[in-house]
């Protein structure tokens, strides 16, 4: 369901202009300089979710500015929230605000603005993930998110980073989505996106409970995923850590398709599923891999991973051992990782 395009088949003198035609109808509108204009190379690729838009951009070095008259003459009435990847870091001025440096973190600007910004390497390619949200979708009095304008948003740790994960892993499922599936994950995206600005901008009551509900659904989920090689990972302990009741918990996932107890035990035996065919794990115990992630019985285990699979571990194994030989295994990612060069496009497109 991503939509790909890339400057690689264009004639070297032609690639800028595809360029700024390209940020001009999936960003907005801006005037674009850059030292290596006469061969720039660029890739970007465009999600739907819904009313939202997720896109990704990989391109050199650049300066771009975005003055008032071209707010005037096209402004998609949007806020842009930008998770910058990699090591080459982008900055953004905005509102008499100054991001400074931005690298693996969220960055947020208003298409209604005027505004600059630009990359600090001269030689690096820069990755940066945008969630496009309409300004009426975001339930944040409008001055209250003009404190946040081109500030740096921690996307290591609380909704930040739950934001991060759950927006780097549509590289991983959303080819998997319906149109339908793609609305509900832009509603999810959403929530996040409130709840993390909200906290950043002191107006966390402006967010209505259901959105903190699902942005505390969602950063359950990533507390599980984090903690998965813990046996003591369970929903007494979960409730705990997020400061709410058991009875609670489960109310999250009451409009699940499964329950706490059962992500956990899926989401368990998925890992061991797939360490159980690295070639580079073989010389570990099927119990040892099952203890590893958090099941504290060599026969509790089986039995599960029978029922999930058809098939017992160690035949798992042997199946999966007699076709390494054929593939490549680094050739795969797991659920929320980023690529290992650090480009987004490269992993989205294969």
């Amino acid at each position: 369901m991503w939509s790909t395009l890339s400057n690689a088949g264009v004639p070297a003198a032609d690639r800028f202009e595809w360029f700024t035609d390209m940020v001009a109808r999936d960003l907005v509108p801006v005037s674009v300089t850059s030292p290596y204009a006469d061969d720039f190379r660029a890739e970007a690729a465009v999600l739907d979710l819904g009313p939202l838009r997720v896109s990704a951009h990989a391109h050199g070095p650049l300066r771009s500015r975005r003055p008032a008259a071209l707010t005037r003459r096209s402004d998609p009435e949007q806020y842009q929230l930008a998770l910058v990847h990699g090591k080459n870091p982008m900055w953004i001025s905005q509102n008499g605000n100054d991001s400074g440096p931005v690298v693996r973190e969220l960055v947020l600007w208003d298409t209604s603005r005027p505004f600059e910004s630009g990359t600090r390497d001269e030689h690096g390619i820069s990755d940066v993930l945008v969630l496009h949200i309409p300004r009426a979708a975001l339930p944040i009095r409008a001055d209250k998110v003009d404190r946040l304008l081109a500030r740096r948003i921690p996307a290591q740790r609380g909704t930040g980073a739950v934001l991060a994960r759950f927006l780097t892993s549509l590289g991983d499922h959303a080819a998997e989505c319906g149109p339908g599936e793609l609305a509900r994950l832009g509603g999810i995206a959403r929530d996040l996106a409130a709840v993390c600005l909200a906290e950043h901008a002191d107006a966390a009551r402006e967010v209505d409970a259901g959105a903190r509900s699902r942005a505390l659904l969602e950063r359950v989920k990533a507390f599980i995923e984090h903690n998965l090689d813990d046996p003591g990972l369970a929903p007494e302990a979960i409730a705990g850590r997020h400061h709410i009741s058991v009875r609670s918990l489960h109310l999250l996932f009451q409009g699940e398709e499964e329950s706490v107890s059962r992500l956990i035990r899926r989401r368990r035996l998925e890992r061991c599923h797939a360490d159980l065919a690295r070639p580079e794990l073989a010389h570990h115990p099927v119990h040892a891999i099952a203890s590893r992630w958090g099941f504290s019985s060599a026969a509790v285990f089986s039995r599960a991973f029978r029922e999930a699979y058809g098939l017992t571990p160690r035949e798992h194994r042997r199946q999966t051992s007699r076709s390494t030989s054929c593939t490549d295994p680094q050739g795969s990612l797991r659920t929320g990782q980023t690529p290992p060069d650090g480009s987004l496009l490269t992993w989205l497109n294969g």
